[in-house]
């Protein structure tokens, strides 16, 4: 029997196989997150019809002599080359642009995809829609007051709790950044008119917050002190225009104001801040400079009847900067609070996702905070993952653990929100690929055709 016959089944058989691979690639062009495959091929065995003979001196050395015995596929790879972005504008579609694999959880099982076509399902989880898969990361824990996402734990469920309540948070700390008027007019001592202080004051307000959530209106009156240039008088007080306003302590360097809300603030030649102070020796005059206020929480008993009281620090800014400090300088006065800490109650509406995957929930009183954070994973060998459908790959034995961690870390790619990676299937490359699989399978069906043709020439020599 002709060999050529049996190399030409092996060369239909593993061309029809490239051809599977191929079909594949072509039918998911608009996967997303898909991977193409690449079927290699090489030769099989060869029967060896005379060996090598070395060199003699009356001779050289013989080549040896083999004939071939077909072909075989060497490998279907799975090539992880970056497939291009799409913009969606979906808040909750993901991509990564690098290396790196969202992680699902299903029923204990873990998956790897580069499909972030996610939502949110009714229970709050973060979910592939389309299997009910849940995205894994880490949620955030609050930890003495203070936000924290612990990435060294083990991954879990990401939730995002759409319409959760934020409670009220009570103003701690007001940062001012105003510019007094060096010029502003000098208020005299006696027989000033209502035109004389209304001109000669400047009046800075703001809302701070009580923990209850309510609002309180918190106003700062400064007013030049005649006869000690670059030095002002500051007056502080909470719900000035409340029918009766709540009882308030102030204090500087930790040294009370006897009347509760009076301070002196100073300024340098250069026009930046130089120092705050009181009548009553308190004195604050290196880095950042604030003072200390109380006020008690109208309508409000603790546990045992005792009235609740808030203090609230007042940042004028640091010493000798220009930045975010209040100024003194021959310009209109303004009215510039850089930030409060406090707010009301709110309600999750709305989240964003942060190429760090961060998950940061936007809620109804204004207040910003962190959810959870997504999880990325990387393998020493990413082409040897098992597909296991529905865009997802598993872990095996050849590639490797997963290295779980953070997006835009240690070679893992940034997460791209709002976007899609789409199938890295190339048309083009994939038609050609067609072309000469078909002219390859040809080819090989002609083997067999002439083998066929030798075998009968054979079987007529007997005529």
């Amino acid at each position: 029997m002709l060999r050529s016959l049996y190399s030409g089944v092996s060369g239909l058989l593993n061309h029809q196989t490239r051809m599977d691979v191929i079909g594949n690639n072509v039918s998911n062009v608009n996967t997303t997150g898909f991977k193409k495959g690449r079927a290699n091929f090489q030769d099989l065995i060869s029967q060896t019809l005379q060996g090598a003979a070395r060199p003699r001196p009356e001779v050289g050395g013989v080549n040896p002599k083999q004939v071939g015995l077909g072909m075989q596929i060497a490998a279907i790879d799975t090539l992880h080359t970056q497939g291009s972005l799409r913009s969606t504008g979906v808040k909750s579609d993901v991509a990564l642009q690098g290396e790196g694999f969202f992680m699902l959880r299903e029923s204990g099982q873990l998956f790897y995809t580069r499909a972030g076509n996610f939502n949110v399902d009714q229970d709050g989880s973060l979910v592939n829609p389309a299997t009910g898969q849940r995205v894994q990361g880490w949620n955030a824990q609050l930890v003495g007051g203070q936000t924290i996402i612990d990435t060294g734990a083990a991954v879990e469920d990401l939730f995002i709790p759409v319409g959760s309540k934020d409670g009220a948070a009570a103003t701690t700390l007001v940062a001012l950044s105003s510019n007094l008027d060096k010029n502003t007019p000098i208020i005299p001592a006696a027989g000033a008119t209502a035109a004389d202080i209304t001109s000669g004051t400047w009046q800075v307000e703001y809302n701070i917050y009580d923990s209850f959530g309510n609002l309180h209106e918190l106003r700062l009156d400064f007013t030049r002190i005649a006869g000690t240039p670059n030095s002002w008088n500051a007056l502080v007080t909470v719900d000035a225009d409340a029918a009766v306003a709540p009882p308030q302590g102030l204090a500087v360097g930790g040294v009370a104001s006897v009347d509760g809300q009076s301070f002196i603030v100073d300024f340098n030649s250069d026009g930046t801040l130089l120092q705050l102070r009181n009548a009553e020796g308190g004195l604050a005059s290196v880095g950042e400079l604030g003072v200390e206020l109380t006020f008690t929480v109208p309508d409000s008993e603790a546990v045992g009847g005792a009235p609740v009281t808030q203090a609230t620090t007042i940042n004028l800014g640091t010493v000798g900067s220009f930045v975010d400090s209040i100024t003194q300088f021959a310009a209109p006065s303004s009215t510039r609070v850089f930030s409060q800490n406090g707010y009301g109650l709110g309600y999750l509406e709305d989240y964003r996702i942060d190429r760090s995957g961060t998950i940061v929930g936007i809620f109804s009183n204004g207040s910003n905070r962190i959810l959870g954070q997504m999880a990325v994973a990387t393998f020493t060998n990413p082409g040897g993952l098992e597909k296991a459908g529905e865009t997802n790959f598993i872990e095996t034995i050849n590639s490797g653990i997963a290295d779980i961690g953070t997006s835009g870390v240690t070679g893992r790619g940034d997460i791209i929100a709002g976007t899609l990676e789409l199938s890295n299937v190339d048309l083009a490359e994939e038609f050609t690929d067609m072309i000469v699989t078909q002219r390859g399978f040809q080819a090989n069906s002609r083997t067999i055709t002439t083998s066929d043709q030798m075998l009968q020439e054979l079987l007529t020599l007997k005529r």
